[in-house]
């Protein structure tokens, strides 16, 4: 799976994992963190979600990183938003009010992007990448964050032998494998979204949960708990 398959699904319009409303699990579990006004929220292979709007609502700012120009164009057209636009050795800048999207390549966002952000709001990135690429994420972009940095984390779990992905299955136990050396991961709930999600069942996918973890890195929270003890 390369660039041109994503840039191939926006130009044909195939854009199935885009979702008309914002996340379920976002609205319930976002406030956990307890984030003060004007912090940086980075959301990784955006789209055009609305997901943005939910958050840049909340009195955050919003740096998203999306490969296709065309997602990015529409986030901002379907808004009625004139973004001014900056490009810049890793890709070009559109920004318009609390809202900063990057189209770029993830893997060329460098630490110095990313050094104001608080948090990280990940639905459609993880569950985006092939388990090969998931790994470099992992390794890459996350490593790349602030020391203080936390998030929420959005995955799917289902049978994969029963459907190819993209989206694909993201177990527990892999979360655990990709994060657990520089994360803190907990999960905080898993829904059955089945009956919620017809093109899954379609494809005869036999179960479908939806599962949220809220993260934080580890060296940080572990002297946290140590200045408490």
């Amino acid at each position: 799976m390369d660039a041109k398959f994503w840039h191939q699904r926006w130009q044909e319009n195939r854009i199935g994992f885009h979702q008309e409303q914002t996340t379920p699990l976002l609205e319930a579990h976002w406030p956990s963190l307890d984030l003060p006004t004007g912090s940086q929220v980075f959301v990784p292979l955006c789209g055009k979600t609305r997901d943005i709007d939910w958050l840049a609502a909340r009195g955050h700012r919003v740096l998203g990183v999306e490969l296709s120009e065309i997602a990015v164009q529409q986030f901002f057209a379907e808004r009625e938003l004139n973004p001014a636009i900056i490009r810049s050795p890793i890709g070009t800048h559109f920004s318009a009010g609390p809202v900063e999207l990057i189209q770029s390549d993830i893997f060329a966002i460098t630490a110095d992007t990313l050094a104001n952000c608080s948090a990280v709001f990940d639905r459609a990135a993880l569950i985006a990448l092939p388990p090969q690429m998931r790994m470099r994420y992992a390794d890459v972009p996350y490593a790349r964050l602030p020391p203080t940095c936390q998030g929420l984390l959005i995955t799917l779990e289902y049978p994969q032998p029963q459907m190819d992905g993209p989206p694909f299955s993201v177990a527990e136990a892999e979360v655990h494998a990709l994060f657990d050396r520089e994360w803190n991961m907990k999960l905080l709930e898993r829904r059955d979204i089945l009956a919620e999600r017809p093109d899954f069942a379609e494809d005869r996918v036999t179960a479908l949960n939806t599962a949220a973890y809220r993260f934080e890195r580890r060296q940080a929270s572990d002297e946290v708990r140590r200045s408490i003890y």
